[in-house]
């Protein structure tokens, strides 16, 4: 029984799968990254974040407030 599973995990498309799911956690880790140190500042630059902390852009409501249009997720 173990020489039947030593041969499926050996086979190659196992050990592929392996790898690319370490590789697309490597990745997914380095574009959150990316994206918390570079792109959320510069999209408050120019856009102020309404009282629940959403960045975007605000526009007047037909009842004299401000409906705010969120800028990514």
């Amino acid at each position: 029984m173990i020489k039947g599973f030593k041969e499926f995990i050996l086979r190659g498309n196992v050990i592929d799968l392996a790898v690319a799911v370490v590789i697309g956690a490597a990745f997914t880790a380095v574009v959150n990254a990316i994206v918390a140190s570079i792109i959320t500042p510069l999209i408050a630059i120019f856009w102020k974040a309404d009282e629940n902390g959403v960045p975007g852009i605000e526009v007047p409501d037909i009842y004299g407030g401000t409906v705010t249009f969120p800028i990514g997720g």
